[in-house]
């Protein structure tokens, strides 16, 4: 007894100094951007301020690590195409090389036009009100990282900058417009990527998996699967990833991926003819011929998440200190070399330290995944994100991701379901035949290809009328369903997702009045 109550104690000692250790150098990083901007800035006046915000920009950036960055690795570690070191590795090094390569040297202080700054009275009190707003979305970010639930961080800012702007200026700031789309994004996001990312694993299936000869299946069919692949991330990293380095429109974009897939599918073809050669004609060996394209997949979405989404951290900070520096209020504001440090480092060290337990969430805790399954979850997010972009539809990539997780559980429990009610009408029409006349008729049911299935099918309904009728095996529907999504973690996320902005925004209310409050002029 005694021995368990110090193996127990061992184990919360363990646990208590590596959350010691995390918080440690979470609080040494918030320490030294204060004392770098600090000495930067002594002669500035009110870089009191500055060196604030810098800290509260540091803490949201690594919280946006923590959270938002396992949407790009979570189904390749789930599906272990990816180890989690190795997957953070990649993260880190691509988030941070996308913030610094691709961020871009101009950013909106006003993130996607939710509030008129005009309408703000003058340059310190949008100073507070961007203060109030970073600050807000990160102790968001943190309570959502926590209880494991992956948010938008775009949405949370967008929460935070919103809520402050009433706070300051009135309900006539806002443009309820654009919050409208931003409140509509809840459903078009999750349900775009749902059903893009089913369709590609239905697609998988009919064409590989469900095939009697799955080596030449593949053969035939994986190197077209890498183009497209190649395809559409080259055309989303060319529009989104690099967008602020080259402009380039959908068609421009499209063609020069286009071009780069049809090299890649000539320099993939015979690599996987090759590799599949020795491969045994199982589901699992068809599944390896994935990871290679995952572990690309995972760094170029990291690549265009951190030149995208670490705007979330660094355009408040960069609204700071053009305010500060240059007085007035604008609607774009320069981002120095130091604000873009802040952030890129700060989403990386952010990832390393909490990023974890979201990649965890995401990769497992929703669905099995596998790498078929996570290629498809990869795709519907650069497809949506296109396809969005095109139509002016407002999206967030948080909701892509988890939402084509979801798309491929719920696809996986349709086909299940559809198969045990299959080998239900088989026995029926069975019914008076031996035991090992039907054991023989599954098995050559179960090695048939698709299109043999459905001509043994069509024949046995032919030959025999079934034992319950349309009626009774309707009712039976429910024995065959066969959970492999969990609603626990859909109802939490969806709760999450509901109330990320209008939380964030009365949170930023409140921390607005108390910054106004602590500094005005007694």
């Amino acid at each position: 007894m005694e021995l368990n109550s110090i193996r127990a104690l061992e184990q919360a000692t363990n646990l208590g100094r590596g959350e010691l250790f995390r918080l440690g150098t979470a609080m040494l990083f918030i320490v030294m951007v204060m004392l770098v901007v600090s000495a930067r800035l002594e002669s500035v006046a009110d870089s009191y301020l500055l060196v604030v915000a810098a800290m509260i920009g540091g803490y949201m950036a690594m919280n946006i690590g923590a959270n938002d960055v396992a949407n790009n690795v979570g189904p390749a570690v789930g599906s272990q195409a990816l180890t989690l070191t190795g997957a953070i590795l990649i993260a880190a090094v691509f988030e941070a090389g996308g913030a610094l390569i691709a961020g871009g040297d101009v950013v909106s202080t006003i993130k996607k036009g939710i509030i008129d700054p005009a309408l703000i009275a003058d340059s310190t009190t949008f100073v507070w009100v961007m203060m109030a707003a970073l600050l807000a979305a990160a102790i968001w970010l943190n309570v959502a990282t926590a209880v494991g639930a992956p948010v938008s961080t775009t949405h949370s800012i967008v929460g935070g900058v919103l809520g402050a702007g009433i706070a300051a200026a009135g309900w006539e700031i806002a443009d309820w417009g654009t919050v409208g789309k931003i409140a509509a994004s809840w459903v078009i996001s999750p349900v775009l990527g749902g059903v893009i990312a089913a369709s590609f694993l239905y697609l998988i299936k009919r064409t590989i998996v469900y095939r009697k000869d799955k080596i030449s299946a593949s053969k035939r069919m994986v190197p077209y699967y890498m183009a497209i692949m190649t395809w559409v991330f080259s055309t989303y990293l060319i529009m989104k990833g690099l967008k602020k380095l080259w402009k380039f429109d959908i068609v421009t974009a499209g063609l020069i991926g286009l071009g780069i897939a049809v090299v890649i599918f000539f320099v993939v073809k015979p690599l996987v003819n090759r590799k599949a050669n020795v491969l045994e004609n199982t589901r699992d060996s068809v599944n390896a011929l994935f990871t290679v394209p995952l572990i690309f997949a995972a760094a170029l979405l990291s690549f265009a998440h951190g030149a995208n989404d670490v705007a979330n951290a660094v355009g408040p900070l960069a609204a700071i200190n053009d305010a500060i520096l240059h007085g007035g209020v604008a609607a774009k504001a320069e981002i120095p070399i130091w604000v873009m440090m802040v952030g890129a480092v700060g989403i990386a060290l952010g990832l390393a330290l909490y990023g974890p337990k979201l990649i965890r969430t995401v990769g497992t805790e929703i669905t099995e995944l596998d790498k078929m399954r996570a290629y498809c979850v990869a795709m519907a997010a650069a497809i949506t994100v296109i396809i969005a972009s095109q139509l002016g539809l407002p999206v967030s990539s948080t909701h892509i991701a988890v939402g084509g997780i979801f798309g491929v559980g719920f696809l996986r429990e349709y086909l299940e379901a559809n198969h045990a009610r299959t080998l239900d009408e088989i026995r029926e029409h069975h019914v008076d035949d031996a035991p090992e006349v039907v054991d023989a008729f599954l098995e050559e049911f179960d090695a048939a290809d698709v299109t043999e299935k459905g001509a043994m099918l069509a024949d046995l309904k032919k030959r025999k009328e079934p034992l319950f009728f349309k009626k009774e095996r309707k009712e039976l529907r429910k024995m065959y369903h066969k959970e492999l999504v969990k609603r626990s973690m859909l109802l939490k996320i969806a709760a999450a997702w509901v109330i990320t902005v209008p939380l964030a925004g009365f949170l930023a209310a409140m921390l607005y009045f108390m910054i106004r409050g602590m500094l005005l002029p007694q």
